[in-house]
């Protein structure tokens, strides 16, 4: 095949640095703009450190994605929406200086149906009961279980709320979660962003990256690490690898030698959720969102979707859900993805869902090549396979994201400390 005009210009960027950088043994490559590669880059620059920041997409911000594929007065964030804990969050103030808009967090949604009809009262209280004590019974007690065998033993309602938060908290059916994991994730107040990945894309705009440029091999069998794109190797004297778990376990990097074996004993411990999002637009003249109130469509052996209805005032309903269910969903594509959503709201909207809805889009991560899954779920029994991704491979390959994070893991604040931090050991690896 000729060479196109695109890896031609592509190689001529590439292979300046990568012998320059062989030479002078002092760039830092770090691969993937998501929230922690951006963190990491700009920590390194700060530092004075040259570093060359790559990633796949032709955006940066990762998971972090404001979709305004409806339109812009339909946006909605595909990937994260809120700034957990925000009382240590480095995006609360970020996000505060950019005079960005929060709203509050209704919690319990105003309407639940089943199987196509109303809740009844008995029911809505049950479904109330199984989390009112939830948290105790996912509280440790010894060895590292899943957050289903956790909640068996307070009987079907708790067994339901577990599942309803593992699936539209997690993106994961509760028996693959490890509950110790689960426990040591950070809490405090949750600050609902119109616009994360927005502002996430806004404050990283002034990095230098090169988008359209995925890596497909890392050689760190000689001092200097290759990184080959495909459209040429760059030479460095450190990478820091910030692609997510998914990507990494399923091979689309080939490391040279392989990983090391406590490190891919590590990444065995770790999987990818499938929590997933379908936007619907209605049109404002039949429905108006506010008035219904956030949603849950249950269906008895199918997906459970919990619809944020008009946030922010838009004209949208977003549907959410995760679990197997989710990842049937991605893989059977946008149309029908859809189409699901479009029925479950009928029910929901009654006599005013005839023309409600004017069109959808599917946010399905679980079949993005560049995410592989929404965010990492640690497996049971596995509970401490985060901490274990951080030492470096042979001093000179260091991991950072999400899933490295602790009780930061799956956020985009997570993310960004994790990246800041292996910017860390690598200026302390390269005495900078």
């Amino acid at each position: 095949m000729s060479p196109t005009r695109r890896t031609i210009l592509a190689s001529a960027l590439l292979a300046a640095p990568a012998l320059h950088a062989a030479a002078r043994g002092g760039t830092v490559v770090v691969i993937g703009a998501g929230a922690a590669g951006l963190a990491a880059a700009s920590v390194l620059r700060a530092a004075g450190q040259e570093v060359v920041l790559l990633e796949a997409r032709e955006r940066i911000g990762g998971r972090a994605f404001t979709d305004q594929a409806l339109g812009p007065d339909c946006r909605f964030d595909a990937g994260a929406e809120y700034i957990h804990w925000a009382e240590r969050n480095p995006w609360a103030p970020i996000a505060r200086r950019a005079g960005v808009r929060f709203a509050e967090d209704g919690s319990w949604a105003r309407t639940l149906t089943i199987d196509g009809r109303p809740a009844t009262e008995a029911e809505n209280a049950s479904r109330r009961a199984g989390f009112s004590g939830l948290d105790a019974l996912l509280a440790p007690k010894g060895g590292d279980p899943s957050l289903a065998e956790a909640a068996r033993a307070g009987g079907p309602n708790a067994e339901r709320a577990a599942a309803g938060l593992s699936r539209l908290s997690l993106g994961e059916d509760p028996e693959r979660v490890s509950a110790a994991d689960y426990d040591r994730l950070w809490s405090g107040t949750d600050l609902w962003v119109d616009g994360y990945g927005a502002l996430v894309a806004r404050h990283g705009s002034d990095l230098p990256v090169r988008l359209g440029c995925p890596v497909r091999a890392i050689d760190w069998s000689e001092k200097t690490v290759r990184i080959d794109t495909g459209a040429g190797v760059l030479g460095a004297a450190a990478a820091i690898v910030t692609v997510p778990i998914g990507v990494l376990k399923s091979g689309a990097i080939r490391f040279t030698p392989r990983l090391p074996e406590p490190v891919e004993t590590a990444l065995g411990g770790l999987h990818m959720g499938a929590y997933t999002k379908i936007a619907l637009r209605l049109d404002p003249a039949k429905v108006d969102p506010a008035d219904l109130g956030d949603a849950v469509s249950v269906i008895t052996g199918g997906a459970t979707i919990y619809f944020e209805m008009g946030p922010f005032g838009r004209p949208i309903a977003v549907a959410n859900l995760g679990g197997d269910l989710a990842r049937d969903l991605c893989r059977a594509g946008e149309p029908a993805a859809v189409a699901l959503a479009t029925e479950r709201l009928g029910v929901i909207l009654g006599s005013k869902a005839p023309g409600a809805v004017q069109a959808g889009g599917l946010a399905g991560w679980w079949t993005d090549p560049y995410a592989q899954g929404s965010y990492s779920i640690v497996n049971p029994g596995h509970a401490e396979a985060r901490d274990r991704l951080r030492e470096p491979v042979g001093g000179r390959v260091f991991f950072a994201g999400e899933a490295l994070a602790g009780g930061g893991a799956m956020t985009v604040g997570g993310a960004t400390l994790d990246g800041e931090r292996a910017a860390r050991d690598v200026l302390k690896v390269l005495g900078a």
